[in-house]
């Protein structure tokens, strides 16, 4: 990120919730359309060529492997159109919570320890640079092509995994996962969240994730506990139940289906961890969120 470029803050829990994606080409001339409050975020990953876009008074240049997010109130605009043939991803996604964006310290959010507390978990901000780098090679890989893959299955089964894929990107582009701690205590609770997030869904113990990670379950309970206040089969089912949430709200799949897809054992287990998380049961959940 380029000194003095604003950094977008997103209070969490509730945290953003993918809406779509697609693949633009621009051939040399071609220019991005002008449009004011999209109601949305459009992230932007240039896979190749340069998007000359402009925000109310900042303007970018947005080379191959840069990423520039467009915010959901302001006015966009073409600076120039494109000198040669231009190809990138973009994302839009809501955040449903707090969110601001400065140049300098992180703004106020008054009822982000409110909403943590409804959500059963700590309070976090994610910070994305609104003009940054992207980890990786620029096209062709990551969870950007991963969602555009996923983007084109109808399968009701896409839908959490493309929610899984965006929430993977975002962290990559948090700035505060990116700033070195120096703690091993946060690399390795870094370490474990990330393999419970992508194994979510399957049978997880403390002897297989031991086993996965080389740590003794005692050490990555501590390190857990110390930076998020969670021991790692605590994590592991605030993760599933949010990923049920999802599945609720997104797919008509039955609450039993629902139980097995984010890797609870039965679906009456699944209905009473649910129900003590959220205060009401997964299927009026649903009827509440369906009307």
């Amino acid at each position: 990120m380029q000194h003095g470029e604003p950094v977008v803050y997103l209070a969490a829990p509730p945290f953003p919730y993918f809406m779509g994606c697609g693949r633009t080409v621009y051939a040399p001339g071609d220019a991005h359309p002008n449009r004011r409050d999209l109601g949305m975020f459009d992230l932007i990953l240039v896979e190749r060529g340069t998007l000359f876009i402009g925000e109310e008074e900042r303007r970018w240049e947005v080379g191959a492997g840069r990423t520039l997010l467009l915010l959901p109130d302001r006015y966009h605009y073409s600076v120039r159109p494109c000198e040669e043939e231009t190809a990138f991803v973009w994302i839009h996604f809501r955040a449903l919570g707090e969110w601001g964006a400065a140049g300098g310290s992180e703004p106020t959010f008054a009822d982000r320890e409110l909403h943590a507390s409804a959500y059963g978990t700590a309070a976090y901000t994610i910070r994305l640079p609104q003009f940054g780098m992207l980890p990786g090679a620029p096209g062709g890989s990551g969870e950007g092509e991963r969602l555009l893959r996923l983007e084109k299955r109808n399968l009701s089964g896409a839908v959490w995994e493309r929610q899984r894929l965006f929430e993977e990107l975002l962290r990559s582009l948090d700035l505060r996962r990116r700033e070195p701690s120096g703690s091993p205590a946060e690399s390795v609770a870094e370490r474990a969240e990330r393999y419970i997030r992508s194994h979510y869904a399957e049978t997880l113990t403390g002897a297989s994730l031991s086993e996965a990670l080389h740590f003794h379950y005692n050490y990555l309970t501590r390190c857990m506990k110390r930076v998020n206040g969670m021991t790692p089969m605590e994590y592991l089912e605030e993760y599933r139940l949010e990923q049920a949430r999802l599945l609720l709200l997104r797919t008509e799949a039955s609450v039993a289906a629902v139980a097995e897809r984010v890797g609870f054992e039965t679906a009456a287990y699944f209905s009473r961890r649910f129900a003590r998380r959220f205060g009401i049961s997964p299927l009026r959940f649903r009827q509440r969120h369906m009307r």
